[in-house]
């Protein structure tokens, strides 16, 4: 069969695509590694759900209600009973403080969390917490402790604690010093003592407990529009994850009413102080009134002078009003004028009938409040600090802005009032001088009671409000465990399950993309268009040179003879010249050049194998012949007849060897050498089939030499040895013609099940199906 110069075809474009049914087929094939893999992960998986110490999830939920300002109809009491001093607060803002250090340190504190207990296990120690049979107790302070690990056994009735740089035997409840721990004591604990095993305590510091427990502390607020905090922790003790939570809360909400309380505790002490000196100043003025009655023998007044007081007891009463609120306000100003640079609190706003004032007193406290909170983390160098001690000072500055525009308005009003009064007082000049010096007194004695009393209303209405402050935080859900999250059982064994089945599948997959040798016939017709002649399977015994028999049946021998049909379909009558040739050596050449051969000749066919691989003769040695008389020296000397150098093979009557002899210096010239062609000429009437067992073409010109004398060639791709790379030689044959009638011969080709060429057909001869063991511990 002639090529017909074919029109060259893009025959690449399937080159890189994956042949899901072949991957399919090798799937199945290793269906053991699948099991072997998948049961190896799920116990990797099991070991590690046994092992590994599980963690939970504890989530508690807290509403933060904000302070609402008061309308200005309620009265003072009502103001106080509202906790007219609490502090306003947002959502995000307490978010933060939960966040801080300062609350977390008071957790760690409050729980003695740097110090925890462990029993110790082959594998994995187990966190005892609240179950520790011991426990160790800090005799000096824990601020310079160091962070330590001490195990803990038992010697009878006595304790051992131990590490690799000390050992100490103790009694229960005995001081003794740890390095870097200072004087402790180990205390009975509430869970069971068991003698027979070890503890472990370990402490660590202050600083790096609060660092850890923040780590897994979670703020977050998931709902904008309600003033929501959800806290959750992350610990393998689900009851440790509890306490911290209910403790962090508790702390929240004492620093949250301890801020409350500081303003009106302030209010309280500037209140008592001005009662101290209005009261003396109230008896002063009662005392004057005292002796000018007695002096002047008053005991009624008369109808002239009731009804002065009665005409001036409106204007007496307005002024006193303003005689209040001008020494309320001196007052409030000596204070913030003497507090000079010191920032404390200042006395809430409602000693002073005006709303623009309280809010700015209002302001100022929160100011002076934060700083306090920030000041325990930072330093007045932060640039956040000096912020706030800027609006500090501003806050004060507007405050006493205001004052002054206050007592410009009062004395306003009071020299109003007093303008009027001196009116009315002209009017009575017929009044006694001793009337009008009581009325003075009176006067003074009526300003210095209502301001006593102003005070001694504020103060009770203060305590009240202190009494009533409460946390602007509510409890909505309390901490409450769940879990395990992690990990999840069902999730690490569908994990395990599902990389089990992966690992032998990305394996068998990367393999086979990885692998640049020919392993299937589909890829020999992916990447050439030249014919596959047929398919030698592997020999079941790799020393045996000739594996075809006159009466053998076995599945390459019937591969053979089906190899022996199809070259009718390929040799045109008196064409009986076969040439074969590989991409390289070691392809099986050789191998199927003499079992070809012998094919033949067993159908009676005379039959002659020329061993023509100069360079590397092979074909002897194979048939255990000698090689120093062959070709070469027919070539050389003239005098050498073709009958000389043709052999009987020894294996059949109608097979015959020529060898290539002594192996020459200049193969390629001996080859065109024109006693090739005489030599040629004479077996082809001599002989029914000339079989060249030629060398590799891919690495040297001799194939091509002899291609010219060949009526067929027959190219050998050894399966799992051939490069698929190396397939494009023989398509590169087949489309320039340097060779002609050129077709593929596939040798040591694996088959599951039946042997045969083509599709397992094999003459119903079945071999011996490998068990699983077999197949997995083969090779």
């Amino acid at each position: 069969m002639i090529n017909q110069n074919p029109v060259q075809e893009d025959i690449f474009v399937e080159k890189n695509k994956v042949n899901f049914t072949l991957l399919a087929t090798k799937l199945l094939k290793n269906w053991y590694w699948f099991v072997i893999s998948a049961a190896i992960c799920l116990a990797i998986s099991y070991l590690y759900l046994r092992y590994t110490v599980p963690i939970y999830k504890t989530t508690a939920k807290v509403l933060i209600s904000s302070d609402k300002g008061q309308s200005s109809g309620e009265d003072a009491m009502a103001k106080a009973l509202s906790s007219q001093f609490s502090t306003s607060s947002n959502v995000e803002g307490e978010a933060e403080i939960f966040k801080t250090r300062h609350l977390m340190e008071k957790v760690v504190r409050d729980l003695k969390s740097y110090i925890t207990y462990y029993h110790k296990g082959q594998i994995l120690s187990v966190d005892l917490y609240k179950d520790s049979p011991v426990k160790l107790t800090l005799l000096d302070s824990p601020e310079r402790i160091s962070p330590i690990s001490l195990e803990l056994a038992f010697s009878g009735n006595k304790l051992r604690l131990f590490n690799k740089t000390y050992d100490k035997v103790v009694d229960f409840y005995q001081p003794f010093v740890v390095p870097g721990l200072g004087r402790v004591q180990i205390e009975r604990g509430s869970g069971e003592i068991d003698k027979n095993s070890s503890y472990l305590i370990s402490v660590s510091t202050i600083k790096n407990t609060v660092s850890a427990l923040m780590g897994k502390l979670e703020v977050s607020i998931p709902i904008k529009q309600v003033d929501m905090i959800y806290l959750n922790y992350t610990n393998p003790v689900a009851a440790n994850s509890e306490d911290i939570l209910n403790s962090l809360i508790k702390a929240y909400i004492d620093g949250n009413l301890l801020d409350k309380n500081k303003i009106a505790d302030s209010t309280i002490a500037f209140i008592d102080n001005r009662l101290l000196y209005v009261g003396k100043e109230l008896g002063s003025v009662e005392g004057s009134v005292q002796d000018f009655k007695q002096k002047n023998k008053l005991a009624d007044l008369t109808a002239q002078s009731s009804l002065l007081i009665s005409s001036s007891g409106e204007y007496l009463e307005q002024q006193a009003k303003v005689e209040t609120q001008l020494n309320v306000l001196n007052s409030v100003e000596n204070y913030l004028t003497t507090s000079g640079s010191n920032q404390r609190l200042v006395p809430s706003g409602i000693l002073l009938d005006d709303p623009t004032f309280q809010t700015l007193v209002e302001r100022y406290n929160t100011i002076v409040l934060e700083k306090e909170k920030r000041s325990i983390g930072q330093t007045e160098d932060n640039p956040y600090m000096q912020n706030l001690n800027n609006q500090i000072a501003l806050a004060k500055n507007d405050m006493l802005t205001s004052l002054k525009g206050m007592r410009k308005s009062l004395l306003i009003s009071k020299d109003q009032i007093q303008s009027r009064s001196n009116q009315l007082a002209g009017q009575v000049h017929k009044v006694p001088v001793v009337e009008r010096g009581f009325l003075d007194l009176s006067r003074q004695q009526q300003i210095k009671q209502e301001l006593y009393v102003f005070l001694l209303q504020k103060r009770e209405e203060t305590a009240i409000s202190k009494t009533s402050n409460i946390s602007n935080c509510k409890i909505i859900e309390p901490p409450t465990s769940y879990g395990p999250i992690s990990p999840i059982r069902t999730n690490i064994l569908g994990y395990g399950f599902v990389l089990g089945l992966f690992l032998p599948f990305a394996v068998i997959f990367i393999a086979d993309r990885m692998n640049n040798k020919v392993n299937s016939k589909e890829q020999v017709t992916n990447h050439t268009q030249v014919s596959i002649i047929g398919e030698i399977g592997k020999s079941a015994n790799i020393l045996e040179t000739i594996v075809v028999g006159q009466d053998s049946r076995t599945p390459i021998s019937e591969q053979f003879r089906a190899l022996r049909t199809n070259l009718t379909f390929f040799l045109k009558d008196n064409q009986k010249t076969i040439l074969l040739t590989s991409s390289m050596s070691g392809e099986g050449k050789s191998f199927v050049s003499i079992n070809l051969a012998t094919v033949l000749a067993i159908s009676g066919k005379k039959v002659v194998v020329m061993e023509m691989d100069l360079r590397k003769p092979n074909l002897s040695n194979k048939l255990m012949m000698k090689n120093d008389f062959g070709f070469t020296n027919y070539i050389v000397s003239t005098e050498v007849e073709p009958s000389a150098i043709t052999k009987p093979s020894g294996t059949h009557e109608n097979l015959f060897i020529i060898n290539s002899g002594n192996i020459p210096p200049n193969p390629t010239e001996i080859i065109l050498n024109d006693r090739t062609d005489l030599l040629m000429q004479e077996l082809k009437e001599r002989f029914d089939y000339i079989i060249i067992d030629a060398p590799p073409i891919g690495m040297v010109t001799d194939a091509q030499l002899l291609s010219k004398y060949a009526d067929l060639t027959l190219y050998v791709v050894r399966q799992g040895y051939t490069f698929k790379d190396q397939l494009e030689i023989p398509q590169e044959i087949y489309i320039t013609q340097r060779m002609k009638n050129i077709a593929i011969l596939m040798n040591d080709v694996k088959h599951e099940g039946n042997y045969g060429y083509g599709y397992g057909y094999g003459y119903g001869l079945e071999v011996e199906q490998k068990g699983f063991l077999a197949k997995l511990f083969k090779k």
